[in-house]
């Protein structure tokens, strides 16, 4: 094909997609507030790759001892959703095959495994899709180590900036290739609220607004300043502007890092910064994940499949606190304060000297150590 019809293609293209996202956008203008339904709630339990089934064994393990008395009299239903493998989706070329969104929509709120994402191709993250279909659009993450003072609240955007379009950019086979970025005026609003409305409800003073507008400065440009908007709304709550490579720094500098409260971030950066966060606190596997929208929740472990220890022979070695934070948030998200409280309180001397250390290797503690540990401390 030679430049100038591949340019002319190049442009439909780029208009298919700007009719989508404002599309997108109007969508967002209409939406309704989630209206509570009477009934029984369902939890959808995914297994997900790698990993992901040996941690979400012991995750239905925890939730069926936390809430045996609601899971007895059908007050909470917990619900296996098959199918969100890597090989079905591989062999249906889908993301999120259609058959398992339809009964993911059944459940009020997922708790998820880590699931695999195919290296190049078009296939995208089935993450990233079903963030889409639910209109999950915040990711909060919770980030504590209370001995160096660091008490964290992350509000990842989670629906737009360089994973809307991740896998629909335009090649320019031999000479270049283009990816686009997406920021839209109510998505940024929605997830700018969120941030400071938790920190009005929860005692916090201030709120960090996380980019590179002096870079980016129509899309990040236009974050910093939605973002500014909002925080008018919030008097008693400082806002300040950083920029991701510095914000990167500081989350390791002990003596800045204790300042931080609450942090707003578009999509890219906070899913870097948090898993900077999370290493802080003790390694990925230590952190768990929410994504939350008006209808639909879904709460996962933030660290991958880990192949490697499948491979490897480790699969008595993986570690379930990711996941077993993720039920946590879960159950505070549900309104069930006193088990997640009875949980954190679990988890928080689960990080002691004395108790056992599941490090992934055959030198740590095995996985089941750790679940009976916590189990006891429950």
């Amino acid at each position: 094909m030679d430049r100038e019809t591949a340019i002319k293609k190049s442009l439909e293209q780029f208009e298919i997609l700007l009719r989508e996202q404002l599309d997108r956008v109007d969508r967002m203008k209409e939406a309704t507030a989630r209206a509570e339904s009477g009934g029984p709630k369902v939890i959808g339990l995914i297994d997900g790759d790698g990993i992901g089934p040996l941690i979400m064994k012991k995750a239905e393990g925890l939730l069926r001892k936390l809430l045996k008395d609601d899971i007895d009299s059908g007050d909470i239903v917990l619900r296996k959703i098959d199918g969100l493998t890597i090989e079905n989706r591989l062999a249906l070329n889908k993301s999120v095959p259609e058959d398992v969104l339809e009964e993911i929509k059944k459940c009020d709120i997922i708790l998820k495994g880590p699931t695999t994402t195919p290296k190049g191709g078009t296939m995208e993250s089935a993450n990233v899709t079903l963030r889409r279909e639910l209109d999950l659009y915040a990711n909060v993450r919770p980030v504590s180590v209370p001995e160096e003072g660091i008490d964290w609240m992350f509000f990842r955007e989670n629906t737009e900036g360089e994973y809307v379009l991740g896998s629909r950019g335009i090649d320019f086979e031999g000479e270049m290739a283009v990816d686009f970025k997406v920021i839209t005026d109510p998505g940024t609003e929605r997830i700018a609220r969120a941030a400071f409305e938790y920190a009005k409800n929860n005692g916090k003073t201030s709120v960090s607004i996380v980019t590179k507008a002096n870079i980016m400065k129509k899309t990040d440009g236009k974050f910093s300043e939605i973002c500014r908007r909002v925080a008018a709304d919030y008097q008693d709550i400082k806002a300040e502007d950083w920029y991701v490579d510095i914000m990167s720094a500081n989350l390791v500098n002990p003596n800045m890092r204790s300042k931080f409260q609450v942090f707003v971030l578009p999509n890219l950066y906070g899913d870097i910064i948090t898993d900077e966060a999370a290493e802080i606190q003790g390694g990925v596997g230590t952190g768990g994940s929410a994504n939350l929208g008006d209808r639909y929740a879904m709460f996962e472990a933030i660290h991958g499949t880990a192949p490697r220890m499948i491979e490897d022979g480790l699969q008595d070695y993986v570690n379930p606190m990711s996941i077993f934070k993720a039920c946590e948030m879960m159950l505070r998200h549900m309104g069930i304060a006193d088990k997640a409280d009875k949980l954190q309180k679990a988890l928080d001397k689960a990080q002691s000297p004395d108790a056992p250390k599941v490090t992934g290797f055959r030198e740590g503690s095995k996985t089941a150590e750790l679940v009976e540990y916590i189990y006891d401390k429950l």
